[in-house]
């Protein structure tokens, strides 16, 4: 009896072995819902399914999506579609879809903390009032696969990990979501956070130049620009101290002057001291005066909430993973990269870089379980994959990045496109003041000035977890989307007098 179980064991063993998750390629599940946005009750469906990347006419992949789609309205040919992206790259699209600007948002506290149980409640201040949304998850993150051939043989990796390869087959299959979705007269838009700004930078270029596919507006959410993230060099460093400025402030590390000041009154003096004096200052180099390095030095401490003999430790230059792990030092704790609000503690209280981020702990803590029941309960999608908050995307190709060149020539050759940026001030891996440097960037000649805005919030990387700029973000999403409608206007230029 024994040796017969042990040959039914292997038998199944191998069974499995023989037999792999299951990739659906192309399918859809509806289901119908409810939510109040707003005060007024928005029907809506939810389409969540996986649909083919083409390539020479061969599917190489399949993407899993949720696309959001209200139901109570008339008038459906007008009705604007935002297409939502997340960043990493190698990260899922969970991050907005359930907790920014769809109809369900975790459940966590005010401020953005697990609560147990896990698990979404309905989003009073989502989009889906005045847009469509889709979310759409890269290959290798939440369900998205690559495919074999008939061969059995998987694609070149080179076809999407990388900068120009992402942007390149996401847009086609856009195209071939509107197509099979029928909006094609529909206002278009794209939002994306962290690397999605880098991504829907590129989109908005390729879309128009390889899809024929205009779009009304570019969003993005603490973009991450590889012109100057981590690149190093005196401006790089320099945008980085109205950030610490804010962390400071927040955590009540800064001198008395500027602590009994609001945030908002203290970061304008931060910029005018990072722009007219720290560029160049760091800009001499080891050829700096004594005088100058020590006052620019005083200057810094007094803006960071960092002792002066730090700052010149590191020659007026200090990484941010540093400051991170200084800043409150004395008080046993570090604080978080992607939301600086978030606490730590390290092994030992020396060294010069903290041991992990709290903050994606914390994230990770409530996302998870929540997106995974969310997909399985309510949206009715069943499946033994595994859903990849973050996906195997490495090695990831960045040269030729014109993103932000490029985004600069689809707004030239569309008049209706707008651009929206939005940051949450303690955020130190995509900072707010290179996000607003970015914005300065795009546009050399100054003329698009007015297609632009920028929006700052009172937390971090993912702003929408506070409670009170999720109303805040979404409401300005949704004055954003409204203003860059055309209302009939033809899309031209006029002549300057």
């Amino acid at each position: 009896m024994k040796s017969k179980l042990t040959l039914l064991t292997i038998l199944f063993a191998n069974l499995l072995i023989a037999q792999p998750v299951d990739v659906p390629i192309d399918t859809a599940i509806v289901t119908s819902h409810n939510v109040t946005i707003n005060g007024t009750q928005v029907s809506y469906n939810a389409h969540i399914g996986m649909l083919p990347v083409w390539h020479k006419d061969e599917p190489v992949a399949t993407l899993f999506y949720t696309y959001y789609k209200r139901t109570n309205l008339k008038d459906v040919a007008n009705r604007p579609i935002v297409f939502s992206f997340n960043g990493g790259p190698g990260s899922a699209s969970v991050w907005m879809h359930v907790a920014y600007t769809g109809p369900k948002v975790l459940n966590i506290d005010d401020e953005g903390y697990p609560l147990q149980p896990y698990g979404v409640k309905d989003n009073p201040h989502s989009i889906l009032d005045v847009a469509d949304i889709v979310y759409v998850n890269p290959v290798n993150t939440a369900y998205s696969r690559m495919l074999p051939n008939k061969e059995g043989k998987m694609p070149e990796r080179d076809l999407f990990f990388g900068i120009n390869a992402d942007i390149k087959y996401l847009a086609a299959w856009m195209n071939t979501f509107v197509t099979r979705y029928n909006r094609w007269p529909s206002p278009k838009y794209i939002i994306g956070e962290s690397y999605g700004g880098t991504r829907v930078m590129g989109l908005a270029h390729e879309l128009q130049n390889s899809q024929w596919m205009y779009l009304n507006g570019v969003i993005m959410v603490s973009p991450a620009d590889y012109k100057v993230l981590r690149v190093g060099g005196e401006v790089s460093s320099a945008l980085n101290l109205p950030y610490y400025t804010a962390a400071a402030w927040y955590h009540k590390k800064l001198p008395s002057s500027l602590q009994q000041k609001d945030l908002l009154e203290v970061l304008p003096e931060a910029e005018n001291f990072a722009l007219q004096e720290l560029i160049p200052a760091l800009s001499k180099g080891g050829f700096i005066s004594e005088i100058e390095r020590n006052n620019i030095a005083e200057k810094m401490s007094k803006f960071s909430g960092l002792t002066t003999k730090e700052i010149l430790q590191h020659n007026l230059d200090v990484p941010t993973d540093y400051f991170w792990k200084s800043l409150l030092r004395d008080e046993g704790n570090t604080i978080g990269r992607l939301d600086s609000r978030y606490l730590g503690f390290d092994k030992t209280e020396a060294g010069t870089s903290p041991d992990y981020n709290s903050e994606i702990d914390s994230w990770l803590h409530s996302f998870t379980p929540a997106i995974n029941y969310y997909l399985q309960n309510e949206l009715k999608f069943k499946t033994d994959l595994k859903y990849n908050m973050f996906g195997d995307v490495r090695p990831w190709n960045n040269e030729n990045d014109n993103v932000r060149d490029n985004l600069r020539l689809a707004m030239a050759q569309n008049p209706y496109l707008k651009v929206l940026i939005q940051s949450g001030y303690y955020d130190g891996a995509t900072t707010y003041f290179n996000a607003k440097y970015t914005m300065w960037q795009v546009d050399p000649s100054g003329r698009m000035q007015d297609r632009f805005s920028f929006k700052g919030y009172r937390s971090g990387h993912m702003m929408y977890l506070r409670s009170e700029d999720l109303k805040t973000a979404n409401d300005d999403l949704r004055d954003f989307i409204k203003n860059s409608l055309s209302n009939g206007k033809a899309a031209k230029y006029e002549r300057r007098n």
